[in-house]
């Protein structure tokens, strides 16, 4: 079974979102790119390669008039404008053109690499997200947001650059480590807690199934999760306003991302981040009660996500919380929430609270 979503941007589709159990519908995906005319390169790490390179190779081969591949080394720390500089001369050495296309087949660091480089050779160019972990199909797939880590800045350089298709293949994810696709529940239990409640109900509901990678059940829910993400970036397609609201859980989860040098996942990190912002928001007054985070708590662990971080201090995470990129004239940002299924962008939070958020996820002896 498949459903599709199509994004758009003014009122016009700009590109279909599709999700399916296999490559059956790709030709379907590809044929209004006119890709049969043109160069593709399929743009992968050495660990997703390792599994999927031949497989992936023997189904584009037949729709393009031309295949290449780049593979770079498998993780964050190349995530970088190195890598996107040899990226650059591979596709002047294969002659691409405006026309061509990029296949961006991965998780989060590849589709974002791939699409920074996508927005800026030749000004501009199309791509298309073939996402491999759950991480990617439900946050870094869609929308646009593209970038590279800058030095030990994370996203710090990037474009805001559209993909012309993603396509979802729910089989890619049977190669995953479990915690490498419980990760992505992360991003996936953020949406559910910003906007759709009926989602967080099913989530708490449905969690063996998860697991044991069902993907039938997977699929519905990803449905829900990714019509909570096309909804936010048609209204802030350039993250002026509402869009923040999905950065719920990465400011504090950013900080630990760093400091743990990227030894904890994305997901992990953005689950300890909610708890987090949670904490402020219950010490600003919001709708919200210890039972709201002690729910929330139940939750993430019964996905296999942390709750607390360890062989960190404190002030080590203020400072670099502080040095967070989402500013505002020298205030951070904050994600709260209102309530559950309702967040609020907030510029007010103190360091008092701030330090009450990060001692909720603080583990600390004797805890």
């Amino acid at each position: 079974m498949s459903k599709t979503i199509v994004v758009h941007a003014d009122g016009q589709p700009i590109y279909s979102i599709q999700m399916e159990q296999d490559f059956s519908g790709l030709a379907e995906t590809l044929d209004p790119l006119e890709a049969k005319g043109r160069r593709l390169c399929l743009v992968m790490d050495s660990h997703v390669a390792s599994f999927h390179q031949k497989k992936l190779e023997a189904v584009f081969a037949p729709l393009c008039a031309s295949l290449t591949a780049f593979v770079f080394e498998a993780g964050e720390e190349h995530k970088n404008l190195e890598t996107v500089n040899r990226l650059y001369e591979h596709l002047i050495g294969e002659k691409f053109d405006r026309r061509d296309i990029l296949i961006a087949a991965g998780g989060g660091v590849t589709g974002d690499l791939t699409g920074y480089a996508a927005a800026t050779y030749l000004r501009g160019i199309r791509f298309v997200q073939i996402p491999t972990t759950l991480l990617a199909m439900t946050d870094s797939s869609i929308g646009g947001k593209t970038g590279v880590d800058f030095r030990s800045y994370k996203n710090m350089v990037g474009a805001f650059h559209q993909p012309s298709a993603v396509y979802m293949n729910f089989s890619l994810l049977s190669t995953l480590p479990e915690r490498e696709y419980l990760s992505g529940m992360g991003e996936l239990i953020k949406h559910a807690y910003i906007r759709d409640i009926r989602l967080l109900l099913a989530l708490a509901a449905q969690g063996n199934e998860i697991r044991q990678k069902n993907f039938s059940v997977l699929e519905e829910l990803l449905y829900q999760s990714c019509l909570v993400k096309q909804a936010v970036v048609e209204r802030d397609p350039m993250e002026q306003g509402e869009r923040a609201l999905l950065n719920f859980g990465h400011t504090i989860g950013h900080a630990i991302e760093k400091l743990k040098n990227f030894q904890l996942l994305h997901g992990e990190c953005v689950a300890l981040g909610m708890l987090a912002a949670t904490r402020i928001s219950i010490q600003k007054g919001k709708a919200l009660s210890e039972e709201t985070i002690a729910q929330m708590r139940e939750l993430l662990a019964a996905y296999g996500l942390p709750i607390t971080v360890n062989s960190l201090s404190e002030n080590e995470i203020l400072q670099a919380t502080k040095l967070d990129k989402k500013m505002d004239a020298g205030q951070i940002r904050f994600v709260l929430l209102e309530t559950v299924g309702q967040a609020v962008i907030d510029t007010t939070v103190t360091e008092e609270e701030l330090l009450a958020g990060i001692r909720e996820v603080l583990c600390q002896e004797g805890k």
